[in-house]
């Protein structure tokens, strides 16, 4: 498993009977997460006094209850800053588990020794695109939401990464990723994070288990000669470890050769020392 045990303005501080309670800086939010199958820590004081909690319906969706919380607030990740605020469906505009696959593209790209072209698809509010810009990477930041694109260059600003190499793209990803084949285009690291379901801006449909495999091949179309790494996130039960790995197996492990590694991601959480599951990532990195 790959654990983001470096955060300083995040903790998950307990976690049991559906929900989880975490500090995001200064504010308590408590929020669903049916993981967490197991009772609660009673002992964990935290559950008693959150800036909000975010409700579930049993008609799907939910509301949040705000008691004492910012429209708008801070928390920072080593160099990077990222705004956060209340969002329909539990989210705040990050994912703090990322912060493991932020380690790693920084890595890879101060370790390369050489220019580096990232592609980030479905780049939501730019956590990876701010990792690999800040580590010295041309960026292309791709997402379908006008509205992810404006706050991820929202916090590129806040991260000192305003006037960095980053072209901030609002399209639907697979048209996008065409167009760059036919201009052939070439990228040495590719990112994505695709949704299990979404809308483009045209109305397009994306549903993962149907769209992804074909979604990747074509993809790789867009490796350069010398690639340095590809990496999937998913949130979807139905893209285990193994299947994500298997994926880039037959399509990047074809392309060059190199490893494939795919892990849970999770987070630490205070009252057990235990480990949170968070989704799941594949990294295939290739030989120098």
């Amino acid at each position: 498993m790959w654990i983001a045990n470096n955060w300083k303005d995040y903790a998950v501080l307990d976690c049991g009977d559906g929900e989880k309670v975490e500090r995001w800086g200064n504010q308590i939010l408590v929020r669903p997460d049916p993981q967490a199958i197991w009772p609660k820590e009673q002992s964990c004081r935290a559950w008693d006094k959150p800036n909000a909690i975010y409700h579930r319906s049993n008609a799907g969706g939910g509301k949040w209850e705000i008691r004492k919380l910012p429209e708008q607030w801070a928390v920072s990740y080593k160099d990077l800053t990222f705004q956060l605020k209340p969002m329909s469906f539990k989210h705040t505009g990050l994912f703090p588990e990322q912060a493991a696959n932020w380690d790693f593209i920084d890595q890879m790209v101060r370790g390369a020794g050489r220019p580096v072209n990232v592609l980030n698809l479905f780049a939501y509010t730019g956590g990876a695109t701010l990792a690999a810009a800040n580590a010295g990477a041309n960026v292309c930041h791709v997402d379908a939401s006008k509205g992810m694109v404006q706050w991820a260059r929202e916090n590129a600003a806040s991260s000192g990464l305003g006037e960095a190499s980053i072209r901030w793209i609002v399209d639907d990803c697979k048209k996008f990723v065409q167009r760059e084949i036919r201009r052939g285009r070439k990228y040495d690291a590719i990112i994505m994070d695709p949704p299990s379901y979404g809308r483009g801006p045209s109305g397009e449909t994306w549903k993962i288990e149907e769209d992804i495999a074909d979604f990747v091949k074509l993809t790789m179309e867009l490796l350069s000669d010398k690639p340095l790494f590809v990496l999937i996130s998913s949130y979807s039960t139905g893209l285990a470890p193994a299947v994500m790995s298997y994926l880039l197996g037959i399509t990047a492990g074809r392309r060059a050769a190199g490893k494939i590694d795919a892990q849970e991601l999770g987070l630490r959480v205070e009252s057990t020392g235990l480990v949170l599951p968070c989704g799941s990532s594949a990294r295939f990195i290739a030989e120098e």
